[in-house]
């Protein structure tokens, strides 16, 4: 998953969230990122028609957008449904963020073989708790 992935997985989460568009503030928070870089790629974003955005009101996902970000966020569950029930990794989400930007379509479609994945997935996951609310070992976001 490449970082305008990781943006616009972002960008779904902060849109369901806030129950509208995501406000660069919300997904600077959640990436971890300056609201200027925010700001930066979602204007490329926008460029590439993956995203809406108007100013002081937010980026809201175009339907290519949407299909991807979905996809990002699916993999994103299947790293961390396999972190957490096949090898047991107690910090589970840190390890799914750091690698969910190297692990290509490929490699989550094996995983996603061996895991035993809910078919609301990625739906089932909460952006309040950051992590599926399907998971047993999901508590409170560190």
């Amino acid at each position: 998953m490449n970082t305008a992935d990781q943006y616009l997985k972002a960008i779904y989460l902060a849109q369901r969230m806030e129950e509208g568009p995501a406000s660069t503030g919300t997904l600077a928070d959640l990436l971890g990122v300056s609201p200027a870089s925010v700001n930066e790629m979602v204007g490329k974003l926008q460029d590439k028609d993956l995203v809406d955005h108007e100013k002081y009101k937010g980026a809201s996902l175009t339907d290519e957008g949407l299909e991807r970000a979905h996809e990002a966020l699916q993999t994103y569950c299947i790293i961390e449904r396999f972190l957490a029930n096949v090898l047991e990794v107690d910090e589970f989400r840190d390890e799914a963020r750091a690698l969910e930007s190297v692990i290509d379509d490929t490699v989550a479609d094996r995983l996603d073989t061996i895991i035993d994945r809910p078919e609301q997935c990625p739906d089932c996951f909460d952006p309040e708790a950051d992590c599926c609310s399907l998971l047993e070992v999901c508590g409170p976001a560190n």
